[in-house]
């Protein structure tokens, strides 16, 4: 399916679910289908290099997922690991600029070690942004905007009054993260999982029973192509609206 330039959404986020379902429907242990997942990250970040989307912003280890068994997350964190350095050449080769947004300092030593290398690495490039989500929570991420300006009201350097929605935004984890235009989700599930709940205001949603090992760049093309027929209206009338009889009658 080809998608034209005029069809895409500045920024992509995608919540990579389905991993653990993909596996043990292969009889295989659920970090088999952690592993092919992070296959498919670097086709879909790839592809999305290639058709020129702005930033891609990827769901990779939520706050709640703390609290899954030990060594499913020992697992998941040694995988990050050596997805940083395996992927790093194809971070530069593609010009990518590699960031991150969530409570990284839970994240192991090790781990986050390779995360401020790839960042440092890749700062200067210009492409598309790669930006991963982990230890990462919606909720958690607003509660520490609010704590942050709060500080700042407390400390004289803003009045309440300067609270609105840009002061609230520039506060969040990436600042500078472009409007979230299109939000997939694999595997399913109608639900946003504590997901970028600022940013998905106005965000359009596409969800698919896909299992994320098991999305391509077709899948992906098909998610782009539903989004380009859709109309964003952000609150307003549609552009083109059928006038009700009994108005007419009234004109």
């Amino acid at each position: 399916m080809e998608v034209s330039s005029r069809q895409l959404p500045r920024h992509i986020a995608i919540i990579m679910d389905g991993n653990g379902r993909w596996a043990q429907l292969l009889g295989r242990p659920r970090v088999w289908g952690h592993r092919a997942g992070a296959k498919t990250v670097r086709i879909i970040t790839e592809e999305c290099v290639q058709l020129g989307i702005s930033q891609l912003t990827l769901y990779a280890f939520s706050h709640e997922n703390w609290q899954r068994p030990k060594q499913e997350i020992k697992y998941l964190m040694t995988l990050l690991g050596r997805f940083l350095v395996q992927e790093r050449k194809l971070i530069m080769k593609n010009n990518i600029r590699f960031r991150t947004i969530g409570q990284t300092e839970r994240l192991p030593a090790s781990v986050r070690k390779e995360l401020n290398l790839t960042k440092e690495l890749s700062a200067n490039n210009t492409g598309m942004i790669l930006c991963l989500a982990l230890s990462y929570g919606g909720r958690m991420e607003i509660v520490d905007a609010i704590k942050s300006i709060t500080r700042k009201v407390v400390a004289g350097k803003i009045s309440i009054g300067d609270i609105d929605e840009n002061l609230c935004g520039q506060h969040m984890y990436q600042p500078e993260m472009p409007e979230l235009d299109l939000l997939i989700r694999t595997g399913g599930e109608m639900r946003l999982s504590n997901f970028l709940l600022w940013q998905a205001s106005y965000s359009e949603l596409w969800i698919t029973s896909v299992l994320w090992p098991d999305f391509n760049t077709e899948t992906l093309h098909q998610a782009i192509q539903e989004f380009s027929t859709r109309e964003r209206r952000f609150g307003k009338v549609p552009s083109k609206i059928l006038r009700p009889k009994h108005l007419e009658v009234l004109a």
